[in-house]
């Protein structure tokens, strides 16, 4: 398997919190996945010129001013289970037939946030989801904005649809699948977690980045259903082997970069410029 290097640089910027990346990380990381120093050198000089990543002193690297919601969109799954209260049986509805469609741009970031908080369409120009996440109406207006839904969309509750709509709401969702997810990804992580001792450092660090951020990404992407749409047990359980998964990834690339004290150092990168 190969990681697409704007993808690196960006999780491991992301995984890293404060402490900048260094040219040499950067390099070294790049090669577990057969990433050319000439490809990381054109993937930085992009990041920098789009402000996703910005210099952090000489040969380091930090997350720009442009990643700050990038960096908060991912730092979602983290606390999930906050966010979640019980469901009374209403809705969440959201009204997008007055925003146009020939912007390209704001029609992706539009679906991208509906997408993200577990919205189906339901009918032309209507996407629902239930009503069971964020303290209120208002919270989850206000993140559906902030993630780009546009301000002339109409967020309110909905509730007492007749049988067949009911019927058609709830399977817009396949909970089935889901609960298949949460169960076979948990199983995958908690196997992997107990053999990872025995893999030889490079590829604990290389599987631990794919499997982690494949199962980060399920749960950004989560609708958070409620019982009995989901098996609320099972994601519960998943969300936790995931947390367990990312410490044990992050000291497995700590260990890596630790290592490289022992490899010779890289050739000096140039500046990356805006």
């Amino acid at each position: 398997m190969r990681a697409n290097p704007k993808s690196l640089i960006l999780e491991l910027l992301l995984a890293n919190g404060e402490k900048p990346l260094t040219a040499r990380e950067a390099i070294h990381a790049s090669a577990l996945f057969r990433i050319s120093e000439s490809s990381l050198r054109v993937t930085l000089t992009r990041l920098s010129a789009t402000g996703l990543i910005e210099a952090a002193g000489r040969g380091a690297y930090r997350l720009g001013p442009a990643a700050v919601d990038l960096a908060g969109d991912v730092a979602t799954w983290r606390t999930l289970e906050t966010r979640l209260r019980p469901w009374a049986g209403g809705y969440i509805v959201v009204h997008s037939g007055a925003l146009g469609r020939s912007d390209r741009a704001a029609l992706q970031r539009r679906e991208r946030a509906l997408q993200m908080l577990g919205f189906r369409v339901f009918e032309r120009g209507l996407h629902i989801r239930p009503d069971n996440i964020e303290p209120d109406i208002d919270a989850v207006r206000q993140r559906l904005y902030k993630l780009g839904l546009g301000r002339e969309a109409a967020v309110f509750k909905a509730s007492n649809f007749d049988a067949a709509r009911e019927s058609a709401v709830r399977q817009l969702w396949d909970g089935g699948a889901l609960n298949r997810m949460y169960m076979q990804l948990n199983a995958q992580l908690e196997t992997w977690l107990a053999g990872a001792d025995q893999l030889a450092l490079e590829v604990a660090t290389r599987e631990s980045f794919f499997m982690g951020g494949g199962a980060i990404r399920q749960l950004v992407f989560d609708p958070l259903l409620p019982e009995p749409l989901v098996d609320a047990a099972a994601r519960h359980a998943f969300i936790q082997t995931v947390h367990r998964f990312d410490a044990a990834g992050r000291a497995i690339w700590q260990r890596f970069f630790a290592s490289l004290a022992d490899t010779p150092s890289p050739l000096p990168m140039a500046e990356t410029t805006c």
